[in-house]
């Protein structure tokens, strides 16, 4: 037991330590997943209020997959820090190639991440250039930190590769501001990544999905916020009555290239609004 345990804090490479972070396996979390046919998925959570860790899926969680279009949160980083982007409003042209219909106008970038559109970000990953992308990715230590092939399209090549548990410590480095970027840069795409808000909570995530042959990853990754109401003490030094709890996820499943069964796009989220609402992350 003694040896399962020390594996597990090697291997979740962001755990601080053994002795201050409770770790969970989630086997019953699989429901979530088999109702809609899925076999290999993971979920991960990092509840920071209780500097715990909960998983399903231990294995899968560590194994490192193309990032998609997750990795527009670090093209935003490295845009906004570099000055390639002075904020979430800068406009690039759209080249008139007609692609997705969301994507056929000249964008900003806040509205470019919102509609996931790749030409806007791989012209952001051509003005930042290697020189300072590779820099980034080194510094971050973001997944396996390669760049091969083109400039514009190492991180949806499959050169580029992260796992679940990185992702997770990932955002919850960008939600601390702990990540090397600016407090600015990191507080404009946090905010940017904001999908979701209710009286109960604020939810934060960016999809990706990564299609070869065979099969299509489909990922979600970010935090949610639980938005608590208190009342604070005449005495007490804090006079705000409002508090936030944060809480870092990311998920992943495969499902069979061509498969339309279901809306596999809009099952990854309903499956990880389950999984936050069972854990208690987001409210009703």
């Amino acid at each position: 037991m003694q040896s399962r345990i020390l594996f597990i804090c090697i291997a979740v490479f962001f755990l601080s330590s053994c002795a201050k972070t409770r770790i969970t396996d989630h086997p019953d979390w699989s429901k979530y997943y088999e109702q809609y046919g899925i076999k290999n998925a993971c979920f991960i959570l990092r509840d920071n209020n209780h500097e715990a860790i909960h998983y399903y899926n231990l294995k899968r969680c560590q194994e490192r997959l193309s990032p998609a279009s997750t990795f527009k949160i670090f093209n935003s980083l490295a845009a906004l820090e570099t000055a390639v982007a002075p904020d979430d409003q800068l406009v690039i042209k759209w080249d008139s190639v007609k692609r997705r219909e969301e994507w056929n106008k000249d964008m900003t970038m806040a509205e470019a991440m919102k509609v996931s559109c790749l030409p806007y970000y791989q012209e952001i990953a051509r003005r930042v250039g290697p020189t300072k992308m590779k820099h980034f990715l080194d510094t971050v230590k973001y997944g396996n930190m390669k760049m091969e092939g083109k400039i514009d399209n190492f991180w949806i090549n499959n050169s580029l590769q992260i796992s679940a548990d990185e992702q997770a410590g990932f955002v919850k480095r960008l939600y601390f501001a702990e990540l090397p970027f600016s407090e600015r840069s990191q507080r404009i795409v946090k905010n940017m990544m904001l999908r979701e808000e209710t009286a109960g909570y604020r939810l934060y995530y960016k999809t990706g999905t990564y299609e070869t042959k065979e099969k299509t990853t489909y990922w979600v990754v970010g935090f949610a916020e639980r938005i608590e109401h208190v009342k604070e003490d005449k005495e007490s030094m804090n006079k705000v009555d409002v508090r936030n709890y944060p809480y870092f996820f990311a998920q992943n499943f495969d499902m069979p290239t061509g498969n339309e069964s279901q809306d596999w796009y809009k099952v990854r989220l309903d499956i990880m609004r389950q999984l936050l609402k069972d854990y208690g992350a987001i409210k009703n």
